[in-house]
């Protein structure tokens, strides 16, 4: 099954929108739900070009007897009832719609509760991201689930920033690049430690956390290139004898979340299928969760697939390797730049990831990616079966 990415406007008021997205040879089309702010293009849309979004939002009615602390809010920039509305429209036109749920990525919910939200090391707070070591958070992600397959009646659950976000955010002016942090920076900088999550840790685990960081850039020779040996270069060794008990605190809060969102879902939709973001990386933080020994409760894993196409399939051979008998394997294919609007090189791609175990592609994004993209698209997927 191969399925299109799209937002709840791009249907909304573009009566050709369903047609289109059916000619692309998708069976199914993961519609947002839940979404967190972006300004996003409308090529096609008959009424506007960019759309801005300007807080994260749910695209269902909502109903208040339904919420407890943290309560989503309603957009203005499209209908209430946008998602139902799409919804219809893209059934209507032979396709399954299955609802694109984002749960702990909220700077909504995070600006009006910082209680609730990730703390780094030294205490600085990331907004956008709700930590769920919090009870008031597991509970929202609970309610937001049980809502959608509630009154969304979707053909399919997707879940995504099922576990903690982390430092890697794309927010407005992004002022972060000038710090030359490493990748086991920025995995050191997604630790939590909130009031929920600070005492779980070995207690020199903050000390630990901050002297890494703050040690001096890595030198460089005269041609530019790091020397080696200077800093840690992987998360494990920066922790040193910390990492297992750490590592353990760490899945933990995916996993616990993951565990309670497939029990509400399977007792209030048990038929409906369950697609997870996943990443096998232990310490991944954000939209795809660390899943480092599968789940077997879930119908589909998806790997995110935007960067260099062999480090691509490697994590999907990995989530290949954690996947039970029957369980599919997605691919999360980026059709937007970098990416060229070639269809033999998207072709190739495809091939790529489905060598890699791949058995669905996730198309990422329908709404966004101009006519030439599409076409492209299309045409690969027809050049992959052929």
């Amino acid at each position: 099954m191969n399925v299109a990415y799209v937002y709840p406007w791009d249907i909304v008021g573009d009566p050709s929108a369903p047609d289109r997205l059916a000619g692309l040879g998708v069976e199914a089309v993961a519609l947002a739900a839940s979404y967190h702010s972006t300004r996003a293009a409308t090529p096609y849309h008959p009424s506007h070009r960019v759309l801005d979004v300007p807080y994260p939002a749910f695209y269902l009615p909502i109903r208040p007897s339904s919420w407890s602390r943290l309560v989503p809010a309603a957009p203005t920039w499209t209908s209430e009832d946008a998602y139902l509305q799409a919804r219809d429209a893209l059934k209507a036109a032979g396709l399954q719609v299955h609802a694109w749920t984002v749960l702990t990525h909220n700077s909504h919910l995070g600006a009006a509760n910082p209680d609730l939200v990730v703390r780094n090391a030294f205490g600085d707070p990331y907004p956008y991201a709700l930590c769920p070591a919090h009870e008031d958070v597991l509970d929202y992600c609970e309610r937001l689930v049980q809502e959608i397959l509630t009154v969304g009646e979707p053909d399919g659950l997707i879940l995504e920033a099922c576990g903690p976000m982390g430092f890697g955010h794309q927010s407005v002016h992004e002022k972060t690049s000038g710090a030359d942090w490493t990748p086991v920076d920025a995995d050191l900088l997604s630790l939590c430690f909130c009031t929920a999550c600070a005492d779980r840790y070995p207690e020199t685990t903050r000390d630990t956390v901050r002297a890494a960081i703050d040690r001096h850039p890595a030198p460089t020779t005269s041609t530019g290139a790091t020397v080696t040996g200077a800093q840690p270069l992987t998360i494990d060794e920066a922790l040193g004898r910390l990492t297992d008990e750490v590592r353990a605190i760490r899945v933990e809060l995916s996993a616990s979340l993951r565990h309670r969102l497939i029990t509400i879902a399977r007792r209030t939709a048990p038929n409906v299928p369950i697609t997870l973001h996943a990443n096998p990386d232990p310490w991944a933080a954000g939209a795809f969760a660390a899943l480092p020994s599968g789940e077997p409760g879930a119908d589909a894993l998806v790997a995110n697939c935007w960067g260099d196409p062999a480090t691509d399939a490697a994590r999907l051979a990995h989530l290949k390797d954690l996947s039970t008998p029957g369980q599919r394997i997605g691919a999360y294919v980026l059709t937007l730049p970098p990416r060229p609007a070639d269809a033999t090189v998207l072709a190739d791609q495809l091939s790529t990831y489905a060598k890699a175990g791949a058995t669905e592609f996730h198309l990422y994004h329908a709404g966004l990616a101009s006519p030439q993209r599409l076409a492209a698209l299309s045409e690969a997927l027809r050049l992959h079966t052929s």
